[in-house]
């Protein structure tokens, strides 16, 4: 069945076919009552193109399934790509929910111009996403530090061999029911500090959520996990000093008078959770600095007792403790440490609005399913 409905502007029309075969409701609920992060996804997906001539057109919700793809398509050979990601909340009232969109869509605009991508804008992002819970709405799970990720991407579908920009384009959106990233347990994690591998350089991507930037991460990723930990710490790769940020999160610690302090980096992502996270903290009195920090300030500032806490934020695993940083010759804090109560504190109230369970002052949460 294909219906069409308008976008927010009137130039352009979604074209709306519905899965012929969607999961059954008790297929469904099965999935929603133990999801898996990213392993299951719904049945339908959003998919708008883009051509040098014609600029955005053809909006389309669709059945999810296979992207055919041309052998020469640029994305295969040049990593002409980029991508958000975000959640939707099932709130008590059963409406759907999701936190600060508008920031994704500007975040996505600035990785294109960094990847020489055409800007989508942020009407069609914003609507985008509602018309992909107007048919895939009952995938919102209520469980408890349940949601539905979300994953917008960009990429070169143009088909030729030869290192331009692409002349063809294609957005999807696709969503994914999960639970707690870590686990259903908030507890500290153990991270480990790459001393080899960087993320990325001064001029480089870094600053752009580009699918390659995590690739280069992966290598480094699982030397973590070859030595006990959670997650990777990356470190400037010009001095091998400054901390960067993780493989997948931004890095925030917290001093013993309560200031905050996290990376300040033309090589850093601009992280929506953790810039959210760091303006609760300035509403709570907190002060909050964004500057250099290398690994010796971490250090010794752990040592001496002044630095107290540490975490990890981003859109998927929201605020982690981290209990320890491990390093080939050296180790801070223990991995026996309790969490955080800034840590903590600031992860409630984080949670507690875009769950609808406290008031929202920034305006951050949009409501998708109207």
């Amino acid at each position: 069945m294909t219906i069409s409905l308008p976008m927010a502007t009137p130039d352009i029309q979604f074209q709306v076919t519905l899965n012929p075969a969607p999961l059954s409701d008790s297929e469904r609920q099965a999935v929603l009552d133990n999801p898996v992060f990213g392993t299951v996804f719904t049945d339908h997906m959003v998919d708008i193109c883009w051509s040098e001539k014609g600029g955005w057109h053809r909006p389309r919700v669709q059945p999810y399934g296979p992207i055919p793809l041309d052998p020469a398509a640029s994305v295969l050979h040049y990593g002409q790509e980029i991508f958000e990601g975000m959640k939707g909340y099932r709130h008590e009232d059963g409406s759907i929910w999701t936190f600060r969109p508008d920031q994704n869509a500007l975040r996505l605009q600035r990785s294109a111009k960094r990847m020489a991508l055409p800007e989508l804008p942020v009407e069609y992002f914003l609507q985008a996403l509602k018309e992909l819970i107007a048919v895939d709405g009952a995938w919102v799970p209520s469980a408890p530090e349940t949601s539905l990720y979300i994953r917008p991407f960009m990429f070169a579908k143009e088909a030729f061999l030869g290192v331009r920009p692409a002349n063809k384009v294609a957005f999807y959106v696709i969503a994914s029911p999960v639970g707690p990233y870590f686990g259903d347990t908030v507890s500290p994690v153990s991270i480990w500090l790459s001393t080899h591998y960087s993320r990325a350089g001064k001029g480089g991507t870094g600053a752009a959520k580009a699918g390659g930037n995590y690739a280069a991460s992966l290598v480094a990723q699982t030397e973590a996990a070859e030595n006990g930990c959670k997650q990777v710490l990356f470190l400037d790769s010009e001095e091998g000093r400054f901390l960067e940020e993780l493989g997948g999160m931004n890095v925030v610690l917290v001093h013993k008078d309560g200031t905050l302090v996290t990376p300040h980096s033309e090589t850093i992502l601009q992280g929506i959770t953790r810039d959210s996270v760091l303006q609760l903290a300035e509403d709570a009195g907190h002060t909050v600095e964004r500057r250099p920090i290398t690994i010796d300030e971490w250090r010794e500032g752990s040592a001496s007792g002044d630095i107290v806490e540490a975490f990890a934020c981003g859109t998927a695993a929201t605020v982690v403790p981290i209990g320890q940083l491990k390093a080939p010759d050296f180790t801070i804090g223990s991995a026996d440490a309790p969490p955080g109560e800034v840590t903590m504190s600031l992860r409630s109230q984080l949670i507690d609005i875009q769950y609808g369970r406290a008031a929202d002052p920034h305006g951050w949460m949009q409501r998708l399913d109207q």
